[in-house]
């Protein structure tokens, strides 16, 4: 009886490491480097609620809540390579070379969680580059914290009584995307939490609200236009429209075409239809 225990123990043993030799077995985590897929909370690369949903790490993902420094799946397709390719090209006594940084950028997308998030892989990273593309325009590569001879214009609406222009303020052009006017500065300082119409030179003062504003205008202006397929021409006629479009001023449409085509292939992604305003 001993004997025989003792053989069927053997055999059981034998079977046990038969199946368990056949079930998958867990793939090794890749620690991220996805290259344009998700990264899940476990370490594995690719698409869907599994990978870009709760937890996601790295990479498109759905919210804004996964690692990567911030900024969730924007951390991880705004790479500091990306960005400092952008923000070296700023001449050495340029106002924004040390104020425009990336760690500031990502501080104030927490804020809002669609951006670069929403729809495809595809759809973020034009997003991102088309977002990027203005604000490489507007500022010279983070160059420019203000407007140039800016507090020489006069920003002021007077028929907006709901943000009624300060004596003595000056609501041009600050911050990445030059947020200009009194209705604008009222409004984003609102939403954001400061004083826009008594202190609009916080956003030339303070880099993550200054980044809030540009991303508190883009949302409010461009999200939809980029991530709806309408194109990046759309985006431009949402920033300077009058002004550059149907053919007012085709040199700067085609210099902000140009930095979205780029941007667009660095991060791996066609630019789409619709490029012109």
């Amino acid at each position: 009886m001993a004997a025989e225990n003792s053989s069927l123990a053997i055999i059981f043993s034998v079977l046990v490491l038969v199946m368990a030799s056949s079930l998958p077995q867990p793939i090794s985590g890749q620690n991220c480097g996805c290259k344009g897929l998700c990264c899940s909370k476990w370490g594995y690369c690719g698409t869907g609620n599994d990978y870009c949903g709760s937890g996601c790490r790295e990479g498109p993902c759905y919210s804004s809540g996964g690692g990567g420094g911030g900024g969730g799946g924007v951390a991880g397709i705004v790479s500091d390579a990306f960005f400092n390719g952008i923000a070296n090209q700023a001449g050495s006594g340029c106002a924004g070379k040390r104020f425009y940084t990336r760690s500031a950028f990502l501080n104030a997308v927490k804020s809002y969680p669609g951006f670069g998030t929403t729809g495809s892989v595809d759809v973020a990273k034009r997003e991102i580059a088309a977002f990027f593309a203005h604000v490489t325009h507007e500022t010279g590569h983070f160059c420019y914290i203000e407007e140039i001879n800016g507090a020489s214009r006069n920003y002021c609406d007077r028929s907006n009584t709901q943000y009624p222009c300060v004596p003595g303020k000056g609501y041009y052009g600050r911050g990445p995307l030059q947020i200009s006017w009194n209705y604008n500065y009222g409004a984003a300082g609102k939403s954001i939490g400061f004083n826009g119409l008594n202190n609009p030179e916080i956003v030339a003062q303070n880099n993550v609200i200054s980044f809030k504003t540009g991303l508190w205008f883009w949302m409010n202006n461009c999200h939809s236009k980029i991530t709806s397929g309408l194109g990046f021409g759309a985006t431009i006629k949402a920033i300077n429209g009058n002004l550059e479009c149907n053919g007012a001023n085709p040199a700067t449409v085609s210099a902000r075409v140009g930095y979205y085509v780029a941007y667009c292939r660095q991060l791996g992604v066609d630019p789409g239809p619709n490029l012109r305003c």
